[in-house]
């Protein structure tokens, strides 16, 4: 009997545990959950259509459906609902203004300009914002659309679109309601994911090997630091979102101690407390830095272990690897000690001074791993869960915000230009060739326009791949299921892939959309007169916004350096404000705090994604390449620098009148030259170059090293701060040389 068994048998080598597990996953997963939401809503529409006997009435529905999906953005069931509320004030005045004045092709041509100039400004105030003013915009031109193809019924055709849209702003506030737990989740699994490689690629910089290129090593690492930084304010504000008045749940309390341990993992392991080259030299013939090297690798796994728990809801699995390879390293920095004996050159000798920091840091790391996945009971209610909200708090300060934008320097006012001229002239040319599906040059304009010229470029050739795909597609699906039953189920589906992807593979999202597109018309019989329309009019619409992100205000990233150096700069000097600060009255994670790091880090990555965007513009308009890349290492050294004083904040700590008058020097410095910078991209003034006064002083108190016996942290890391800021000013004033500042 018990050979017939399956766990001897081998019939079943899966274990049905590993079901529940990938069920788990699947469940919280974000592409997962968006598209089940898209597919009941189209599923829905389609089964009542049927019973009800519609023809053509279920297309504006489904076109609504599509509209108020897009103006989703991971909220609780209560920002949801107002945002809903939102959205369809929005689609009410859009739909009214195209009923008014769509017969009428010189008002409708001016209202279309206008709207999209006001909606995308709109969008620079938050990400909820920027997905209601999109979703309207598609609407209007949806709306028009369905209008023009039957004036007649164009009040009850927008009638049907907007229930589509109640429709599923319905579906997503209850799905919020019901299932508010998985967009944490998956947020939070993706934060560690992040977290492992940020990990693994820092435990490369600590390779004692000759010849490595350290500054190739260190540029990975300082782009991937944005990605760490987007991860870490995405999750934050799924959390943020989630948390009212009172008490939070236990699950919500969970989740926001997991955050937090993220942000202390993330400044711990962005910690620096010597040039890593000097150490390989110094520790070349021990092992001692491999065994660092070890353990950071190994935190690294263990941070992507906690991400598939998190995902999977189920226990992390600890191998006790990470626990002996701490041992290792703790047992060779004793022996390399014992081997230096306890003379003062050992003592003083500031590469041991890096090396136990080192060693301090990691085994601190390696505590707060420890403890992320569990909420300690003493922290239960009593926890500060103090986040800042950068929503806008009043209509007085989103309409601040939107002033602030109103200038001719703001990306989101050059984007706002830029998409309204190119919908003019899509507009143009769809009343030149009397094109009857002419609305899709609008809707490809829409959908591809960019604020960066790279991120354009990039979303229109997936765009005009996609859609020759999905014309293969959809009419292979036609042929082979003539069925007009399995083709609606067909048509949920790629609504479903549509919404389930557009985040993460346009490409496949174009395929999906325009597959869903071909299987409507063919419901309607239209099929064979849309396939041509459809591609040609694709292709014109990607060359009318490629042509516009070249030519008509194009926010070259040089441009915009000036701007965000001075913004990396001026955060690390409050940063830097606030780790003195707990110096002296002991280490306390408050908001103030966090803010600031966080600012710090916001920072950063801003100029990591800029460098990130460059490297896809033309070569012409890329100058100084070369410097912006230096500065870009140099900039995120010296964060680096700062968040090692920052993650060895401890109790009260006495700051001699030296240390502290080196510390004032560095901040007026660095405060200074932010400044000069900020003035010289907003005047365009002609400078010989910059030179913060206090620079000299710092240097001059500095000295080339500390002086012998120094033990201080806090004064070995603000040397190595002096040693890195006069380098990032000389790369500043490259930036501003007037051939910089053409561009």
């Amino acid at each position: 009997m018990g050979c017939c068994t399956a766990s001897t048998s081998g019939f079943f080598p899966v274990d049905p545990s590993s079901w529940t597990l990938s069920w788990q996953r699947a469940r919280n997963h974000e592409g997962v959950t968006r598209g089940a939401k898209a597919w009941l809503a189209l599923s829905a529409v389609l089964v009542w259509g049927a019973w009800a006997g519609w023809r053509t009435e279920w297309m504006p529905v489904l076109l609504g459906v599509i509209a108020s999906a897009l103006t989703e953005t991971d909220d609780s069931w209560r920002g949801r609902l107002r945002a809903q509320l939102l959205a369809m004030g929005c689609f009410c005045l859009m739909a009214l203004a195209v009923w008014r004045t769509v017969a009428q092709p010189g008002w409708w041509m001016a209202v279309l300009a206008l709207s999209a100039f006001a909606l995308t400004l709109l969008g620079a105030l938050s990400e909820r914002y920027r997905a209601i003013a999109f979703g309207s915009l598609v609407l209007a031109i949806y709306s028009a659309l369905a209008t023009q193809s039957a004036p007649r019924t164009a009040v009850p055709t927008m009638g049907l679109m907007l229930s589509g849209a109640a429709w599923y702003g319905l579906v997503s506030v209850a799905w919020s309601l019901v299932l508010p737990r998985a967009p944490v989740r998956y947020r939070l699994a993706r934060l560690y994911a992040v977290l492992s490689e940020y990990l693994r690629l820092k435990a490369l910089l600590l390779e004692p090997v000759r010849g490595v290129d350290l500054e190739h090593r260190r540029m990975a690492l300082a782009l991937h630091n944005g990605r760490v930084v987007d991860a870490l304010n995405v999750a934050k504000q799924s959390l943020i979102c989630r948390l009212g008045p009172g008490t939070p749940p236990l699950w919500l309390q969970t989740a926001m101690h997991q955050y937090l341990a993220a942000q202390d993992i993330h400044e711990r392991v962005s910690s620096s407390h010597g040039l890593y080259e000097v150490l390989a030299q110094r520790f070349f013939h021990s092992d001692v830095l491999y065994r660092c090297q070890r353990v950071l690798m190994l935190l690294g796994e263990q941070a992507l272990k906690f991400s598939v728990a998190i995902q999977e809801q189920a226990p992390p699995q600890h191998a006790g690897g990470t626990a002996r390879a701490l041992e290792d390293m703790q047992a060779a920095m004793a022996h390399l000690e014992a081997a230096a004996g306890d003379g003062p050159a050992a003592a003083q000798d500031r590469s041991w001074r890096a090396l136990r920091a080192l060693g301090q840091n990691l085994t601190a790391l390696a505590q707060v791993f420890a403890g992320a996945l569990a909420l300690p009971a003493a922290a239960q209610g009593t926890a500060d869960y103090t986040l800042f909200d950068r929503e806008p708090r009043s209509l007085g300060d989103a309409w601040a915000r939107l002033r602030a934008q109103c200038h001719p320097q703001s990306p989101w006012w050059r984007h706002s230009v830029r998409l309204s001229l190119a919908l003019v002239v899509g507009f143009g040319v769809m009343q030149a060739v009397a094109d009857p599906h002419g609305y899709w040059i609008l809707l490809t304009i829409v959908f591809v326009s960019q604020p960066q010229y790279a991120a354009t470029q990039q979303r229109l050739v997936q765009r005009i791949q996609g859609t020759a795909l999905g014309l293969a597609l959809g009419w292979a699906l036609v042929q082979l299921f003539p069925d007009p039953r399995l083709q609606a189920a067909l048509l949920a589906l790629a609504g479903a892939v549509f919404f389930g992807v557009r985040h993460t593979h346009y490409r496949l999202a174009t395929v999906a959309v325009t597959t869903l597109l071909l299987l409507s018309f063919h419901q309607m019989g239209m099929v064979q007169s849309v396939m041509l329309a459809r591609w040609i009019d694709t292709v014109v619409g990607c060359l009318i916004a490629a042509a516009a992100s070249w030519c008509v205000l194009p926010n070259w990233q040089a441009r915009q350096w000036p701007r965000l150096a001075a913004q990396g700069l001026q955060t690390q000097a409050l940063y830097l404000r606030e780790i003195l600060l707990q110096y002296q009255t002991g280490k306390s994670d408050h908001l103030r705090y966090r803010l600031a790091r966080r600012n710090a880090h916001n920072a950063d990555a801003a100029l990591s994604h800029s460098y990130s965007a460059m490297l896809k513009e033309p070569v012409r308009v890329r100058w100084p390449a070369e410097v912006m890349a230096r500065f870009l290492c140099l900039s995120h050294t010296q964060l680096n620098y700062l968040s090692a004083l920052g993650s060895q904040r401890g109790p009260v700590e006495p700051v001699d009148a030296r240390t502290q008058a080196m510390a004032q020097a560095l901040l007026a410095s660095l405060q200074q030259l932010a400044q000069e910078l900020e003035r010289v991209q907003r005047l365009s003034v002609r400078v010989g170059g910059v030179r913060a006064p206090a620079v000299a002083q710092v240097l001059r108190e500095f000295g080339p090293a500390p002086e012998p016996g120094a033990r201080s942290l806090l004064r070995a890391q603000l040397h190595l701060v002096g040693k890195v800021f006069p380098q990032l000013e000389a790369q500043a004033r490259q930036l501003l040389t007037p051939a910089a500042r053409r561009l």
